[in-house]
C-alpha cells in the first residue's frame, strides 16, 4: 500500500473541534486513507464507521435529530462517514455532531463530489470543518521520495495515476482499469447523478476537451462545435470541475492592453482518464501531444505537492498578445514564479524579457531532470 502524505497532517488536526472532510476523485483512495487516519486514532476510544453507499447506513444519519444522531453514535470517540455526499441532510446532519460534541469525538468524513458535499455543508459547518482533498497517488507518493525512473515516469504520463493503475504491472491491466474508470465516472457519477439529459453532447465536450489539452479553450467555439448553448458548455464544465476531473487555470494579467484577459486553460485531473477518453496509449515516443502530456502532468503535480506541503498559492498561466507565454504562474508571499515546461532538457526556452518586468518575478525551467524541490521533497 501506497503511504499517502495527507495522512500525517490529518492526524495532526484530529481533536481540535472540527470535522475533517476528505474530498476528491473517486477511486483515489479516500476510503483507505481514512481508514489508515482511523486506525491511528483507535487508543482514543471506539469507533464506529458509516458506509452511505448502504441504504442502512443512510437510514440512521439522514435527516435525523440529534438525540438519535446520538443513540446511534453510541459512546464512539472517533466517527468515519464514507461516501458523506450520499447523504441529502449531510449539512444538518454533521452540525448537530460538531455542535454537540465539539472536541469530545472526531468526526471524518469522505466524498467524491463537491456538488453534493461541500456545498450542503459549506454553510452548515462554517468554522467548523478542515477540508481535505486527496487526488489520485502523487509522483512524490508513487516514487516514495526518491529518483523517479524513466520507465515509471513514461508509464504516469500514459496511465496516469490512480492506485488500482498503478499497483497492475500488465499494461493491458492498466487500460482495461482505465476504461472501466472512465465509464463508471462519467457516465454513472456524472452524467447519471447529475440527471443530464444530453449523453452525446456531454461526452463530445469530454473529448473536445481531451484533444484541446494544453491550449486555451474558448466556451463560445466549444458551444458552436457542440450546437448547443454556451450556458450549456459552462454548466457541464461547472459539474466536470466538481466531479474532480478537470479543472480550469485561468490567465494571469495586470497590462490588458498586452496580455490576453479572457482565456482559461482546462486540465485534467489524471492522464489515464484523459487518454482512455480519446483511446490513445500510444508510447511516449510516439506522441504528437507528448508536449501537453508534460504539462498538465506538472501543472497537476505541482497542485498535489502545494497541498500536501501547506504552500498557499494562486496559480495562473501568462500569455501576451504577441505570443510570449509561461505554463505556470504561482502568486505566492508577495513573488510571482513562473515555470515553463519542457519534456526533453535540450528544448529550453528563452527568459522572456517582458515577464523579467514584474517586480519579484522568477523564471524556471522544469524538465524530468527538475522534479527534485518541485514537486519532490
Amino acid at each position: 500500500m501506497i503511504k499517502r502524505i495527507l495522512q500525517k497532517n490529518i492526524l495532526e488536526q484530529a481533536f481540535h473541534g472540527q470535522v475533517l472532510i476528505i474530498q476528491g476523485p473517486r477511486q483515489a483512495g479516500k476510503t483507505t486513507l481514512a481508514l489508515e487516519v482511523v486506525k491511528g486514532l483507535k487508543n482514543k476510544g471506539p469507533v464506529r464507521v458509516f458506509n452511505c453507499d448502504d441504504p442502512d447506513h443512510r437510514e440512521l444519519l439522514e435527516n435525523r435529530g440529534l438525540e438519535f444522531l446520538k443513540k446511534t453514535i453510541s459512546g464512539a470517540k472517533v466517527v468515519f462517514i464514507d461516501e458523506g455526499q450520499k447523504l441529502s441532510t449531510v449539512g444538518q446532519t454533521l452540525k448537530l455532531l460538531a455542535d454537540y460534541y465539539k472536541k469530545n469525538i472526531q468526526v471524518i468524513v469522505t466524498g467524491s463530489s463537491t456538488i453534493n458535499l461541500l456545498d450542503k455543508t459549506q454553510e452548515a459547518l462554517t468554522g467548523r470543518k478542515k477540508v481535505y482533498t486527496l487526488y489520485p497517488v502523487s509522483l512524490e507518493e508513487a516514487s516514495g521520495g526518491g529518483v523517479v525512473k524513466k520507465k515509471q515516469l513514461n508509464q504516469l504520463l500514459l496511465y496516469g495515476n490512480y492506485p488500482r493503475v498503478i499497483s497492475v504491472k500488465s499494461l493491458r491491466d492498466k487500460e482495461d482499469i482505465l476504461k472501466e474508470l472512465k465509464t463508471s465516472y462519467l457516465y454513472r457519477d456524472v452524467f447519471d447523478f447529475q440527471g443530464m439529459k444530453n449523453a452525446d453532447v456531454f461526452m463530445n465536450l469530454v473529448k473536445a476537451l481531451a484533444y484541446q489539452l494544453g491550449g486555451e479553450v474558448s466556451y463560445t467555439e466549444l458551444a458552436n462545435l457542440l450546437k448547443v448553448n454556451r450556458a450549456t458548455v459552462e454548466r457541464y464544465v461547472h459539474i466536470l470541475e466538481q466531479s474532480f476531473i478537470i479543472f480550469r487555470l485561468p490567465v494571469f494579467t495586470r497590462n490588458k492592453r498586452r496580455e490576453l484577459s479572457k482565456l482559461r486553460k482546462i486540465y485534467f485531473y489524471d492522464l489515464g482518464i484523459r487518454n482512455a477518453i480519446i483511446n490513445n496509449f500510444n508510447p511516449v515516443d510516439k506522441r504528437d501531444d507528448l508536449g501537453a502530456l508534460w504539462e498538465n502532468f506538472m501543472v497537476v503535480e505541482r497542485m498535489k505537492y502545494r497541498e500536501y506541503h501547506n504552500i498557499q498559492a494562486n496559480q495562473y498561466f501568462w500569455r501576451t498578445y504577441d505570443g510570449s507565454e509561461i505554463d505556470l504562474v504561482e502568486e505566492r508571499e508577495g513573488a510571482l514564479h513562473g515555470f515553463e515546461f519542457k519534456f526533453r532538457p535540450r528544448e529550453y526556452a528563452r527568459i522572456l524579457a517582458k515577464w523579467k518586468e514584474y517586480p519579484n518575478s522568477t523564471y524556471q525551467i522544469v524538465t524530468p531532470e527538475d522534479l527534485n524541490g518541485f514537486v519532490i521533497g
